[in-house]
């Protein structure tokens, strides 16, 4: 596998999902996304569409509120469609997934000492993806 930085889109694997989605009219693009997603979520031992499944993440931050645009040139060239809603809790799942599998994608997409940096990337995509719920006050303390 060629991977050269800890970015959702830099190794070969996710550059050629980048392709793929330039290949395919707009209204297909979202099965291509959740159906890497949901093989992810489902997968039993290897996980091997990690890396298309980081870089389906993305794109779907991307679209979240506080999340980055993908601004590489190994992503898709062409605009993405806006996706559902619901893809945001698959695209976390699929990230929590990756995340904790300590013998996978994490241990073979960066060298050991860019293992936290890849691991934080996946952390501020998670923290996008599924915001923590706001704190609400159950009783109203005023003096």
């Amino acid at each position: 596998m060629g991977t050269w930085d800890t970015g959702p889109f830099d190794n070969d694997t996710a550059a050629d999902f980048a392709n793929a989605l330039d290949a395919v009219e707009p209204a297909a693009r979202e099965a291509l996304i959740r159906g890497v997603l949901i093989r992810t979520i489902e997968a039993t031992g290897w996980l091997t569409e990690a890396e298309e499944a980081v870089a389906a993440a993305a794109l779907i931050a991307a679209q979240c509120p506080g999340g980055t645009p993908v601004d590489t040139p190994y992503g898709p060239e062409t605009p993405m469609p806006v996706l559902p809603f619901e893809l945001r809790a698959l695209a976390d799942e699929a990230l929590a997934r990756i995340a904790d599998d300590e013998d996978g994608p994490g241990s073979n997409w960066v060298a050991q000492h860019d293992r936290n940096r890849w691991r934080a990337t996946l952390a501020r995509l998670r923290a996008v993806l599924a915001p923590p719920p706001p704190s609400l006050a159950l009783f109203d303390l005023q003096p």
